[in-house]
């Protein structure tokens, strides 16, 4: 089994995005996502289009997920 797969499937498993998996796997985001966008879709194509839905799900809900972080970061500032 090749890197990517095992991105691959832990994206699936975990429906993590791509900064938690590049944490698990102590490796840059930038990285993961090359191996998740360009090298997965020519090794195995039913997985890579597992990743992408799961990507495109988080990629809708990113401005969500930062605007919580920041509301966070700002009542943990306030004390």
């Amino acid at each position: 089994m090749t890197r990517c797969e095992k991105l691959g499937l832990y994206v699936v498993e975990h429906n993590s995005t791509v900064r938690e998996t590049a944490k698990v796997f102590e490796m840059s985001k930038s990285s993961v996502h090359n191996d998740l966008h360009k090298k997965l879709p020519k090794i195995n194509t039913s997985l890579y289009l597992l990743v992408q839905k799961i990507m495109d799900e988080n990629f809708s809900v990113r401005h969500i997920r930062g605007g919580l972080a920041t509301k966070a970061k700002y009542l943990k500032k306030k004390g």
